[in-house]
């Protein structure tokens, strides 16, 4: 099992093979995901500092790069636990004063993901 460091709260065990921004959320970090866990609005982001996957999803990217934000951040709703890794939240409930942090995400990647590799993709 991966280990994961989230950065002010600690290092948890966490399953492999599950949606990061539902992992985050069972080891007590209020992170939003005000579309759903879907790619649509960037509130699930996080800031590696250690163990970025090296694959991205094309909604991510397509999201990302029409924020403005590729290169500085990744959606924890598209990403897997599939190694050790080390993130800060950057949206939490209790910092944005929303009421709760959004529909509940999928157990499995929305939408449908198509992988590639980071390298692949024009920054």
């Amino acid at each position: 099992m991966p280990n994961l460091t989230i950065q002010g709260v600690g290092t948890f065990e966490v399953p492999a093979g599950r949606r990061l921004v539902k992992v985050i959320e069972a080891c007590g970090v209020d992170i939003g995901h005000r579309c759903g866990g879907k790619a649509r609005c960037t509130t699930c982001r996080v800031r590696f500092s250690a163990g970025e996957p090296d694959r991205m999803t094309q909604a991510e990217y397509d999201k990302l790069t029409e924020r403005e934000l590729l290169g500085e951040v990744r959606l924890s709703c598209q990403i897997l636990t599939e190694h050790d890794m080390a993130v800060e939240p950057l949206m939490r409930v209790s910092e944005q004063g929303w009421s709760d942090p959004g529909p509940e995400p999928a157990d499995t990647i929305e939408p449908e993901p198509v992988w590639h590799a980071r390298s692949d993709l024009a920054a």
